[in-house]
């Protein structure tokens, strides 16, 4: 995780094309990229069960406890629950790509497979404490117009392969705001 933290630093500083973007958003990144790689966990859980990749009642959870939260961390609720929504939509991404590859294949990777309600959603719940206080930090950049070049670099130095590339750029894709669009 630090090698990652260092590698999307080092990108963002080394481009001179526009000013170095907050040191917020790294860690902010960092966290997403983590939920992302949790969710090819999520996707082996959801192999092994043979259950749906959508599911509706624990996505309104997440969304209601995070908009439940942002009062806590001074962030408006509609901000939380697109930002969430969109950190949900990446996972399912990430799943469902997952999940074709196996099938096409005939066979999902032998790996180990942690437990989807013992271990993966509570270490879910508590990475999106994380996510909102990291939200919060970044927030006074979301309206910078080099905002979308940041996370551009930052996506592009981030991702491990093409599929995480994507979701990476799903889950980020409503940070920045473009006020009077």
């Amino acid at each position: 995780m630090h090698k990652i933290l260092l590698l999307i630093t080092a990108t963002l500083l080394a481009t001179p094309a526009f000013a170095a973007p907050p040191a917020s958003l790294t860690p902010l990144l960092a966290s997403v990229q983590e939920r992302l790689a949790i969710a090819d966990q999520v996707a082996l859980s959801k192999w092994d069960s043979h259950k749906a990749v959508e599911d509706r009642p624990r996505e309104k959870d997440v969304i209601n406890g995070a908009i439940a939260l942002a009062p806590t961390y001074k962030l408006e609720p509609g901000a939380v629950e697109q930002f969430f929504s969109a950190q949900i939509e990446a996972n399912k991404l990430v799943q469902y790509a997952h999940l074709s590859d196996w099938h096409l294949q005939g066979k999902a990777p032998d790996s180990p497979r942690p437990d989807l309600v013992g271990q993966i959603r509570p270490r879910l719940d508590e990475l999106q404490k994380h996510l909102l206080q990291q939200l919060a930090d970044f927030s006074p950049y979301r309206q910078d117009p080099q905002c979308p070049q940041w996370l551009a670099q930052a996506n592009k130095a981030a991702a491990k392969d093409a599929l995480h590339h994507l979701a990476l750029v799903r889950a980020t894709a409503e940070l920045c705001v473009y006020p009077n669009r």
